[in-house]
């Protein structure tokens, strides 16, 4: 869009970057996370954010740096449910994540597992960040100079902190944890801190104690809420959001604000978003109990741009669930309508069409296209494949006029539709075509001459009906037969699929075809 006064949330926050931060050769955008369990979609939610915010910056013709923290570094705190080897596992509690194995074999340890999950999705839905992992920095002793700046500021961030909590830290507290060279725990006390580079401690489980060089050692890290404002500082950060829980008063939000002005900086600009639920389970969803729906879980019912409307449709600090029952269908139209309006195709009036194709330029992958894709809806898809038993290839094939350009995008859709059917959707909406005739006896016997009539047509007169006109010449057969339309319609379905409804008829009959319904209705011919 030429126009980017659009009114999203996107635009409205790159706009306050740039005019709280300032001109600037770059603008960084940050993001960031614990891989402490599965990466699920209440985290994915401040991914895109991120990058919502991001294309509205770079749409405007700036230079933005989007990066990922990955804080490998933090501790072992809980074994997931859904980890095997829960025993081996439990003996490295209290190391931190990157030295825990990753028991189901996918990767060199823990943390990468659920970090390779997300970097490998993130590019099916369009998202580069730039990773950083905190666990290489640390040990690589990237920040002993900036732990040192905390450590000679002890009582500045100590006075902080201490005004967000309902009782102080001890007077000998200093902003420094650390993890035994010995055993890898961080079951430590700091027992002091020469001024300079040496920090002491002694280790409660294993009796180690030693002073370590900030200079040389990896064991020294600082704790949250002083490693998160330390890095906008190093970083440069100009835009990072995050969940209620850090922005409730006195979260870390609140005391980062403060403490980053020790490192010399300003905090960044920010909103709060809302956490997400699963449609029929409640709470918030968490990673360290491994009962989590995943980004990959998503994309097996939501094609790529399904997802990303999703977010980019709702307002940050707005609660809503991801559903995967009959809102599914819901969802799927409701995108429909937004890429319709976006290429004209559907007339609303100006301030609608502002909104919808803003969503819909930020739902997409990359640029939209130039010709708006092949439409086929999710119910017409579901119907497809039911009728023939979840044949892709078929399904496709069904679909009359599509394009080489557009297989891969119309295959995505399809494979998500089938997805759905096979394991969300409700009962009453699963069918399968009968695969034999059923026996005569299945009806009374008041609905065998109408039956014998419409499979006339159907053998004789196949080309000269529509969708239309095969619904209405079922309406006109119950009539001319003294049988009331509505138990007509379901006698046909009980032949067809076995259940008294199904899809629309008059479509359903064009879907079926002629040679298969002629071999269903031949106990009536």
């Amino acid at each position: 869009m030429s126009d980017l006064d659009t009114g999203h949330w996107a635009d409205i926050y790159a706009e306050k970057v740039l005019r709280e931060k300032g001109p600037k050769d770059q603008y960084v955008c940050a993001s960031g996370i614990t891989p402490s369990g599965t990466v699920h979609i209440g985290n994915f939610r401040e991914i895109i954010s991120v990058d919502l915010v991001v294309r509205a910056l770079r749409d405007r013709g700036q230079r933005v740096r989007f990066i990922y923290s990955w804080d490998d570094y933090d501790v072992f705190r809980k074994v997931p449910k859904n980890m095997p080897e829960q025993e081996l596992l439990a003996t490295y509690l209290r190391q931190p994540i990157t030295l825990v194995p990753d028991t189901t074999g996918r990767a060199q340890n823990y943390a990468r597992a659920n970090e390779l999950e997300v970097e490998q999705t993130l590019p099916l839905v369009g998202i580069f960040p730039e990773y950083i992992y905190q666990a290489e920095r640390y040990r690589s002793s990237t920040y002993a100079a900036q732990i040192r700046h905390a450590l000679e500021n002890t009582a500045r961030i100590k006075a902080t902190l201490d005004a967000h909590r309902t009782e102080p830290l001890p007077d000998d507290w200093l902003p420094v944890s650390v993890f035994c060279t010995r055993c890898n725990r961080d079951t430590t006390t700091v027992t002091g801190w020469d001024g300079e580079w040496g920090v002491s401690y002694t280790c409660s489980s294993c009796g180690n104690e030693e002073t370590v060089d900030l200079r040389t050692t990896g064991a020294v890290k600082l704790p949250w809420r002083v490693d998160w404002p330390m890095r906008w500082v190093y970083e440069g950060v100009d835009f990072e959001p995050a969940g209620k829980d850090h922005h409730s008063e006195g979260g870390s939000f609140d005391t980062a604000r403060e403490t980053v002005k020790v490192f010399g900086g300003t905090a960044p600009v920010t909103f709060q978003y809302d956490f997400i639920s699963i449609k029929g389970r409640g709470g918030k969803i968490s990673s360290s109990s491994g009962e989590v729906i995943s980004l990959p879980d998503v994309l097996e019912i939501y094609t790529p741009e399904v997802t990303r409307y999703l977010f980019a449709g709702t307002r940050p600090n707005a609660e809503f669930a991801i559903s995967f029952d009959l809102d599914v269908i819901k969802i799927y139209e409701d995108y429909d309508r937004c890429e319709r309006i976006y290429y004209g195709v559907q007339e609303v009036n100006e301030k609608e069409r502002k909104k919808q194709s803003r969503i819909y330029e930020l739902s997409q992958r990359d640029k939209p296209e130039p010709q708006m894709p092949y439409q086929a809806g999710i119910r017409q898809l579901t119907n497809l494949l039911q009728t023939y038993m979840g044949d892709q290839e078929r399904t496709l094939a069904a679909l009359p006029g599509v394009r080489p350009d557009q297989v891969a995008r119309l295959k995505e859709r399809i494979r998500c539709a089938w997805n759905w059917v096979s394991h969300h959707a409700p009962a009453d909406f699963k069918f399968s075509l009968r695969t034999e005739p059923a026996p005569r006896d299945v009806l009374e016997a008041g609905f065998h001459p109408a039956l014998a009539v419409l499979y006339r047509h159907l053998r004789d007169d196949w080309d000269r009906y529509d969708e239309k006109g095969w619904q209405n010449l079922v309406y006109e057969l119950a009539r001319e037969h003294g049988l009331d339309p509505k138990q007509f319609f379901q006698a046909i379905y009980l032949v067809l699929i076995a259940k008294t409804e199904g899809p629309r008829l008059g479509n359903f009959i064009q879907i079926i075809g002629r040679n298969d319904l002629l071999k269903l209705l031949g106990s009536w011919s």
